[in-house]
């Protein structure tokens, strides 16, 4: 069995007037991520982590911000593209762990509803995915609370 690893990251800066998304899920709070996209960082993260683990580009090659029809796209939409070229190649997702790190809002209450979301998109089970939210100790812009970033992790294996 070919098993391969991929690690993706994103940071998005906090604006006034957009609305959170964070795993697919809409996060009450007054300031969301700034993005050609919905700005959700952690699909992000993951799909990056995604494309290299299938040897690919990232995330801004294959959705470039140039391209008016991913404005404001759900990354939800794009994560289900990422999906579609997993399966072309053969591909199983096996495990994805990430971690998103943000000094507000708090997110362990909204764990569960992303991997409600994000499960059935990666045709995983909820133990298969790890969703762990970190702050940075008030240092740097994500400290500040004038950013979001993600880091994923996955395996995914030959079929």
């Amino acid at each position: 069995m070919e098993i391969k690893a991929g690690l993706g990251y994103d940071i998005h800066k906090l604006e006034k007037g957009r609305k959170l998304f964070l795993g697919g899920v809409e996060i009450d709070f007054p300031r969301g991520l700034k993005g050609h996209s919905d700005g959700d960082c952690l699909i992000h993260a993951i799909i990056d982590a995604l494309m290299g683990a299938m040897g690919g580009r990232d995330i801004g090659q294959i959705f470039p911000d140039t391209d008016p029809k991913y404005k404001d796209v759900r990354s939800t939409e794009l994560l289900k593209e990422v999906v579609s070229r997993i399966k072309e190649q053969k591909l199983e997702i096996m495990n994805i762990d990430s971690i998103v790190i943000a000094e507000k809002p708090k997110l362990a209450s909204y764990i569960h509803q992303m991997k409600e979301v994000l499960c059935p998109i990666l045709e995983i089970k909820e133990d298969d995915l790890g969703v762990k939210a970190k702050t940075n100790e008030g240092l740097g812009l994500i400290g500040k609370r004038k950013a979001i970033a993600s880091l994923a992790q996955v395996l995914v294996k030959r079929k």
